[in-house]
Parts: structure tokens; C-alpha cells; sequence
């Protein structure tokens, strides 16, 4: 039901009205899915079911968050967010971007660099245009493997994060090394080869952790199990790293 809704919004209403009326079209969704087997923890919505897309992950179908932003958002709010901090927050998922911006105790940081995310900057991530231990809070969740120049972008998000600060790191991972191809340009052949039209590589988790301490950083590789109330998924991998 949900994916045919979605179709049927997209043809019909162009891009920027669905954007700016998202969470309005979204609450036409509750009377279909609303009930007491699953709980969203990023809109506090309960659900008879979540929403699952073509690729089989769970979304919620009324405000949109995927597993890895209810995750994170779970992960901030019970370990990492306090108040006062200052975070900067790169390619933000949608949902948590209103959610974070929201919070008055907080110094909150959006980027994104190519306008595809809601954000207030626009740094470039191999070169962050603030001074010096900054931040107390990273996350850089699907953004090194679009990045030709990860290692710059790793010594420069040490440089910006404060003494003690953290940053949570994520992307697509797959067993063995680390597989990159410089010579791979065309959106097909990066989609064949790394999973997406705009990537540039497929970290390994053992190999980007090498590559994190090699900028710097103290890294914990942490796992997570399913959590089928919240629509959390299995194996989920979230590299902690401290400076």
C-alpha cells in the first residue's frame, strides 16, 4: 500500500510541493497503518506494521524514518546528546533533521554539500570551513563512500572534532578488503561494481576502522541485533570513534 501511495504522490504532485508538505501527505498514511505491533521511536507513532520498501527495508510510513536513522536516533538520544553540545550532523535523514533543529539545548550543525539533504551549510568534508576542535558530536552516516579523498575527509573531521568528542561513522560494508577502482567513473559501472550509481568504493568495517585510526582516531567497532517492535535491523555495524 504504501510503495503505491508513494507512486501514485509522485506522479501527481510535483517534487518540491511533496517536500514542503511531507509530513502533511504522511498523516494521510495513519488511518492504514496505525495499531500496537510496532512503535516508531523517531515520531513515538505505534503501527500495526511498518512500511517496507523494494529492497525490503522497514519504513515508517508516517514520517519516513529507515531502520539506521531510527537506530541513530535511539544511539542519540540515550547516549550521546547532551546539553550544550555542539554537532555537526553531515547529509541529515529528513525526520531527524527537524527533530534535532528543535532542540534548543544543543548546537546543532547541518551540512550537506551537493543540496540532496534539508541543511543549513554546505561544507566540503575533505575541508570543513570551521576552526579547530569544533564539534563534540560527529555523525557521518553514508558519506565516505562518495568520497574519492576519504582520507583527507577523516583528518579533517579529527581536526574539527573537540578533544574527547565523538564521531559515529557508517556505510555500506562488505567481507574482506576494501574494494576501490579509480579507473570506475560511468553511474553504471559504479552501480555494477559498488552498489550505487554515486559511490566510489565498498568499505570493509575492518578496513575503514584501519583507515579512521590512520587520521587519528580511537575506534570501537559496535553491533546490533534485530529489534522487530522498533523495525531495527539485523547485523547493523556503527563505527564509535573518539579523539
Amino acid at each position: 500500500m504504501y510503495n503505491f501511495f508513494k507512486s501514485i504522490a509522485k506522479v501527481l504532485i510535483p517534487q518540491q510541493v511533496l517536500i514542503n508538505n511531507e509530513e502533511n501527505f504522511r498523516k494521510l498514511m495513519v488511518p492504514f497503518y496505525k495499531g500496537n505491533n510496532n512503535e516508531c521511536n523517531v515520531c513515538g507513532t505505534k503501527l500495526k506494521g511498518f512500511a517496507e520498501l523494494p529492497n525490503g527495508e522497514k519504513i515508517c510510513p508516517i514520517c519516513g524514518s529507515l531502520p539506521r536513522a531510527r537506530r541513530l536516533y535511539d544511539l542519540l538520544e540515550t547516549e550521546f546528546l547532551k546539553p550544550g553540545i555542539s554537532f555537526l550532523d553531515f547529509s541529515p535523514f529528513r525526520i531527524l533533521y527537524k527533530k534535532l533543529k528543535s532542540k534548543k539545548n544543543i548546537q546543532y550543525f547541518s551540512s550537506d554539500y551537493e543540496d540532496d539533504f534539508l541543511a543549513d551549510y554546505h561544507f566540503d568534508i575533505r575541508n570543513i570551513d570551521v576552526e579547530d576542535n569544533k564539534f563534540d558530536l560527529i555523525t557521518c552516516y553514508h558519506i565516505l563512500e562518495h568520497v574519492i579523498e576519504d582520507t583527507d575527509a577523516m583528518k579533517d573531521l579529527y581536526r574539527v572534532l573537540k578533544p574527547g568528542g565523538t564521531l559515529l561513522v557508517q556505510t555500506p560494508f562488505k567481507d574482506g578488503n576494501i574494494y576501490e577502482d579509480y579507473s570506475i567513473t560511468t553511474p553504471e559501472d559504479r552501480l555494477k561494481y559498488f552498489g550505487q550509481d554515486n559511490h566510489v568504493r565498498i568499505y570493509s568495517v575492518e578496513g575503514l576502522k584501519e583507515r579512521l585510526k590512520g587520521a587519528g582516531f580511537d575506534v570501537v567497532i559496535r553491533d546490533f541485533s534485530a529489534d522487530d517492535y522498533y523495525g531495527l535491523s539485523d547485523q547493523e555495524k556503527i563505527l564509535v570513534c573518539t579523539k
